[in-house]
């Protein structure tokens, strides 16, 4: 196997001011930054590493939720981390990522926010007021790493500062 990245935690500064954009009526974000839990594998042949809920998430049936990990991910040149939902979630519940596949690259790391990964999820469930919860510290999403390439002609020279749709112009 490829050693090829590392997960940090984001400052506390960072995830304080992404938890509040997004659960504004939080009291103590200390607590929850305490609590976050770096991605990790189930088992020695799992390829996806299982990012937990920092906290009580409720999706319901319809919405999306926007959930800041407190997690960012060091990664080698030449590779990217995809972001799917939990096998069983999807199955179960309908949850889906919003993006269908989150893509991190290794240069989203540098970002102004940190590289701060935030994963925003949806429940497609066929059943009128369906809502899924997941409990703090439980897994809702993976990350698998990705080698990729680049065309012989390939001239890129932008550099990236922030995430979703920052690479477009």
């Amino acid at each position: 196997m490829n050693k090829i990245a590392q997960f940090e935690k984001v400052s506390f500064e960072q995830f304080e001011k992404d938890w509040l954009k997004c659960f504004p009526e939080t009291k103590n974000v200390k607590e929850i930054y305490d609590s976050i839990k770096l991605p990790k594998r189930a088992t020695t042949g799992s390829a996806g590493y299982d990012f937990y809920a920092p906290s009580e998430i409720t999706i319901k049936r319809g919405e999306s939720t926007l959930i800041p990990t407190g997690i960012r991910s060091k990664i080698s040149d030449g590779w990217v981390l995809c972001i799917f939902p939990r096998s069983g979630l999807g199955f179960k519940h309908r949850v889906q990522l919003d993006n269908t596949v989150g893509v991190i690259d290794a240069d989203y790391y540098n970002s102004s926010n940190e590289g701060h990964i935030m994963i925003k999820l949806s429940c497609d469930a066929h059943d009128e007021g369906h809502t899924v919860n997941v409990a703090s510290g439980d897994g809702f999403s993976q990350g698998i790493f990705f080698p990729f390439g680049i065309t012989v002609d390939d001239n890129t020279n932008g550099i990236r500062d922030g995430g979703f749709g920052s690479t477009t112009k």
